[in-house]
């Protein structure tokens, strides 16, 4: 039986730091331009080797019709369609590029699309990159592989939804982040509930395999009644995951912030009203909470994935799909090759001039050490499944934990102390009130927090 977490907000209060989300370990602050492309394609060759992984690939589409004021994603607000024609041509030299790297037997099991906005593409461009994808990487052409879209709403038509299904694609995340139509003013993302409902009712009439939701709780002008009434449309809707989001106003790092009126911002005390609105709604609605942000529905494959053991961790969030190696293409995009982590330029110019030269478009990246391998299990083991098997990780990195770890271990007695883990002798293990906290006792086994490339990079953890 689920466990719903359990929110106590003094302990909530006291966690809620800055700190990663360990998407990677180590994180983004971590890498650095002594990465270079023939790092790069070190790594590629030791991940051809027997046994080669499957692969991953991430296409970024930086583009976007119009700005939403929350948003910190990597972007290009333009309606000149003019400049997606171009940065198609030169991301499929890179695809090219990249597929000279790898082992034409390697296939190509999972495949995600993010923005920007995806669908900022029309139905030819789309058909023309999956055309290129496919001519250059062995896909898997079953519907066993996980090829996900992000959607805007606004800018995509149930035919259109078709046609992605034609092409392969098989789940959808949708954006929503809030039904009310002050709060979507604010933000500047104002988007019907028949436009979202119908996508969702069309992609199941189309056969998608699973359709994800975004929520965000923290926007201008939420109040817990109006937030309760976006709750009751997604619930009604019944999407298959459900990503509840919260909202990082940085203003002074992110200029589209700057555009919300601080006026309007709610006080701190309301997002946590908010999140724990959300938890209760969600897990009384029959949805699973898997950790950090995310829930399922009980028949949904991240839970399966949770139940037995196999839940990953990666770029994109929570995956079902065993580890792969993941190739970032497009700018700013993120990838990882064996041991090693990059990620590309971010600018389009330093884009295409990297491809005119027939390189890479490489910015920088990290190669991991045996560190860096074991603490990534012990948070990878613990955002993923809510415990670190202790004999398992000392077995598999020849370590005695609690020496190793000696210092972690002194860090995590205030969690203990406060009820959020565990400690026995073969596990430690986050109690009901400690996974909404799951971040910050992570962070307990980080070897690179405090450092000074690390200040000020990170959301809060709840």
């Amino acid at each position: 039986m689920e466990q719903m977490p359990s929110f106590n907000r003094a302990l909530v209060e006291k966690y809620d730091r800055p700190g990663p989300r360990y998407t990677s370990y180590p994180t983004a602050p971590q890498f650095h331009t002594h990465f270079v492309v023939d790092n790069y394609k070190a790594a590629a060759e030791r991940s051809n080797q027997a046994p080669a992984k499957d692969l991953s690939l991430y296409i970024h589409i930086p583009f976007c019709k119009s700005l939403c004021y929350y948003c910190a994603c990597n972007k290009i607000i333009t309606q000149k369609t003019s400049r997606a024609v171009e940065y198609l041509d030169y991301l499929k030299k890179e695809i090219k590029l990249q597929a000279e790297l790898f082992d034409k037997s390697r296939k190509v099991t999972q495949l995600h699309f993010g923005g920007g906005t995806p669908t900022y593409l029309t139905s030819e461009q789309l058909t023309d990159l999956m055309n290129c994808l496919r001519e250059s990487f062995n896909f898997d052409e079953t519907d066993n592989h996980q090829f996900s879209m992000e959607v805007d709403p606004r800018t995509i038509s149930a035919e259109q939804l078709k046609h992605l299904r034609e092409l392969g694609f098989n789940r959808l995340s949708f954006g929503v982040q809030d039904f009310d139509p002050k709060v979507q003013e604010a933000v500047n993302r104002v988007q019907s509930d028949e436009q979202v409902s119908s996508l969702i009712y069309a992609a199941r009439e189309y056969g998608f395999r699973a359709t994800s939701v975004d929520l965000i709780y923290g926007l201008p002008l939420q109040t817990v009644e109006s937030f309760d009434t976006t709750l009751d449309k997604i619930i009604a809707l019944r999407p298959d995951r459900i990503s509840a989001y919260s909202y990082a106003h940085l203003p002074h790092l992110v200029r589209a912030q700057r555009l919300i009126r601080p006026e309007d911002m709610p006080p701190p005390e309301r997002k946590l009203e908010l999140l724990e609105l959300t938890i209760r709604r969600l897990c009384d609605a029959g949805y699973v909470y898997i950790g950090m942000d995310h829930f399922a529905l009980p028949d949904d494959e991240l839970v399966l994935a949770r139940t037995n053991g196999t839940l990953q961790r990666n770029f994109q969030g929570y995956s079902t799909h065993a580890d792969s190696d993941i190739i970032g293409l497009g700018s700013s995009s993120i990838g990882k090759i064996a041991d090693t982590y990059s990620q590309n330029v971010k600018e389009l110019s330093q884009y295409y001039a990297a491809l005119n030269q027939n390189q890479l478009p490489l910015h920088r990246g990290y190669e991991l050490n045996d560190d860096d391998k074991l603490r990534r299990d012990v948070i990878s083991s613990l955002m993923c499944h809510n415990h670190i098997n202790i004999p398992a990780i000392e077995q598999a990195h020849g370590i005695v934990f609690k020496e190793y770890f000696a210092d972690a271990l002194e860090k995590v007695q205030e969690q203990v102390a406060d009820g959020l883990v565990i400690i026995s002798e073969d596990k430690i293990t986050l109690l009901p009130q400690g996974n909404l906290m799951m971040r910050s006792v992570a962070m307990c086994f980080d070897a690179y927090l405090g450092g000074d490339n690390q200040q000020g990079r990170f959301s809060r953890t709840v």
